[in-house]
Order: C-alpha cells, then sequence, then structure tokens
C-alpha cells in the first residue's frame, strides 16, 4: 500500500486540502470513507484534475477527473 511520503513524491504538493490526518469526522465518496481528502486543482487553479483521499495513514483511493465532469479510479504504480 503506498503511503503518505510516496504518494507525496508521485503527485506533489496538493493544491487544497479537506480534513486532516486527526480529524475524527468522516465522509464517503466515491465509494470510500475518507478523513482527508488532497485536491489537486488544473494550471489555472479552478478545475480539480485528482483527489487522493485518505482515512488516518491509509490511503482509500485515487480518483482523476474525467472530461464529463466525474472522477475514476487512477491505477496506481505498485511501489
Amino acid at each position: 500500500m503506498m503511503d503518505r511520503g510516496r504518494a507525496w513524491e508521485l503527485f506533489g504538493a496538493p493544491t487544497d486540502q479537506e480534513g486532516s490526518v486527526n480529524d475524527p469526522r468522516s465522509h464517503e465518496e466515491y465509494g470510500a470513507r475518507w478523513n482527508e481528502k488532497w485536491i489537486y486543482r488544473s494550471d489555472d487553479g479552478v478545475a480539480v484534475v485528482r483527489m487522493v483521499l485518505w482515512n488516518r495513514y491509509d490511503l482509500v483511493g485515487v480518483f482523476r477527473a474525467k472530461g464529463d465532469g466525474g472522477f475514476e479510479p487512477e491505477p496506481l504504480p505498485e511501489s
């Protein structure tokens, strides 16, 4: 499973963040329960192009934007 450091190496610093690793509130989105979301926006700073969802220290999903405005799971490297 990918850890936070490896995700940071692959995707860089998120543009925005919702929640935090210690946030007791959880949310459900795209079938994943999360308490921290890393949001990556396009170069114009408006459109969301990727979301990385965490439940505490566990990666629960990486989703990329589709052309129709929805999101789909993004395949990840093995290591």
